[in-house]
């Protein structure tokens, strides 16, 4: 199994515990690091799938390399855009929701062409295998701080 489909799976363990918070971790309870982490991958794949491969103008990023080799994206340091922010009032049944639909983008994605790609606004244009390594290193980051709530 896909190491994205895995950690989906680890995420969606944590369902039933969607409203518990620990401000000392997060301001935003364990259902919203779910959901928000499926609308990055959903909203991501929607892009990568509609991209043109010749239009892609990959190049090295050393912070990239970094966030990838250790796994790690440190906390607080960046915000993400308003479009894969969840509602704070999120229900269990539309948590549930994107989670399939996440797992449904990370086939998706697995079946798209290796050219096609995404353009993250700090790594720049990312084919599809990068795309799918950083978005295992973004999910495992929720998926940490789920652990620390």
């Amino acid at each position: 199994m896909n190491k994205n489909l895995r950690l989906l799976n680890s995420l969606e363990s944590y369902i039933d515990r969607y409203v518990k918070i620990n401000t000392e971790i997060s301001h935003q309870n364990i259902g919203w690091h779910i959901a928000h982490s499926c609308k990055v991958i959903n909203t991501i794949t929607k892009t990568l799938i509609g991209s043109n491969p010749a239009n892609a103008k990959p190049r090295f990023n050393v912070n990239y390399y970094k966030v990838i080799l250790t796994n790690y994206i440190p906390r607080g340091k960046a915000n993400a855009p308003s479009f894969v922010i969840p509602s704070d009032s999120i229900t269990k049944e539309e948590i549930t929701t994107e989670i399939e639909q996440a797992k449904n983008s990370i086939t998706s994605l697995l079946k798209a062409s290796r050219g096609q790609y995404f353009t993250h606004p700090i790594f720049g244009d990312l084919k599809r295998n990068k795309t799918l390594s950083f978005l295992a290193v973004h999910t495992n980051h929720h998926l940490k701080i789920i652990k620390d709530i």
